[in-house]
């Protein structure tokens, strides 16, 4: 901080500057340089540790007794893991759930479209069709369907009320599979057309009119501008559900179908060995849903590049800036450490 005095002399009167110092703000900058060399530290979060160290202690304790307890029979687990009669099996399980899987988003587009039909009779029959199917147990679809020639001995196809040209024996039309992929489709089309109804409301209105308003067709409205955009919030709970009918397929045990969990019990049947079959089984559905898990990640990737800026990074990414980072890092403790030798030797 400076001041102005004045200063006399034989010319006459000189102003001159003279600089004084301002104990103050000198006190200020020190104390300031002061906090900047201080350390910083952390604010210490106890809970956060004492919730870390009891969720650690509980996988360890999982993990020791389902590796000391002889009851798991790993050999046995090992044994069938792998074996012939368990991927075939698990491949009727994946056949299962992929078609019942793209037949049911089928039909389920076609409800839900049905049901913003402002045609009356299309969004009764939508409604009802939801309703019913909704209403009926999964299981109890799948006997109905596989029992369905004790209702009807034969399929005739022809006229509506009319002359019939020809028709098949029920049990020849309906098999076990095709009984079991259609009571999975129907219930995954049921469920599946309110998940897709749910995302085509989160569109804003905005976008038709703007679309309707630049003369786009009605198809490449759907196509183009609102779907794409429905599926964001469609993604995450059709996964779900798919995830569910992966787990749903183990009802068409009741027709003796040989998917993964019906051979499962055949095999503990006969030697006896229950919990280290089951395992076998849950650890096959748990790989299947880590596998839907990963490709959910994708897809709602893809469709979030109009709604974000910056893509979240997949895993693959998140490895190589772990990796980078870790080289960094790596590689400044090294500097810092050669730096402090060479101050020692010195």
């Amino acid at each position: 901080m400076t001041v102005t005095g004045s200063v006399r002399d034989g010319s006459g009167a000189i102003t001159r500057v003279i600089p004084q110092t301002d104990h103050a703000t000198t006190g200020y900058a020190a104390s300031a340089s002061s906090l900047e060399e201080l350390p910083i530290v952390k604010a210490p979060h106890y809970g956060r540790w004492l919730g870390v160290l009891v969720v650690v202690v509980l996988i360890a304790q999982f993990v020791t007794g389902a590796i000391t307890n002889p009851r798991f029979d790993w050999p046995t687990f090992a044994h069938f893991f792998f074996s012939t009669t368990v991927l075939t099996a698990l491949w009727v399980t994946i056949q299962l759930t992929l078609y019942a899987a793209v037949i049911g988003f089928a039909g389920a587009i076609i409800l839900a479209l049905m049901r913003q039909s402002p045609n009356p009779l299309l969004r009764s029959v939508s409604w009802s069709f939801i309703w019913l199917f909704r209403s009926i147990p999964l299981i109890v679809q799948v006997l109905f369907w596989g029992f369905l020639g004790a209702l009807y001995t034969h399929i005739g196809y022809g006229v509506p009320f009319g002359p019939v040209f020809g028709e098949l024996a029920t049990k020849d039309v309906i098999g076990p599979m095709v009984a079991a992929v259609i009571g999975l489709s129907i219930h995954q089309a049921a469920y599946g057309a309110e998940i897709i109804r749910a995302g085509l409301l989160s569109v804003d209105d905005g976008q038709r009119e703007a679309a309707a308003a630049l003369g786009i067709p009605l198809r490449r409205q759907f196509t183009r501008i609102i779907f794409p955009q429905a599926m964001r919030t469609i993604v995450p709970p059709a996964t779900n559900e798919i995830i569910g009918l992966l787990k749903g397929t183990s009802a068409v045990f009741i027709l003796a179908l040989p998917d993964l969990f019906y051979q499962v019990q055949v095999i503990y049947g006969r030697n006896g060995r229950i919990i280290p079959l089951l395992v076998v089984a849950v650890a096959w559905y748990v790989i299947l849903t880590g596998l839907l898990s990963a490709v959910q990640f994708y897809v709602e990737r893809f469709f979030a590049k109009g709604a974000h800026r910056e893509m979240p990074p997949t895993p693959l990414q998140k490895l190589i800036r772990w990796s980078g980072d870790a080289r960094v890092t790596l590689r400044e403790n090294w500097r810092q450490r050669h730096v402090l030798v060479r101050r020692s030797v010195r």
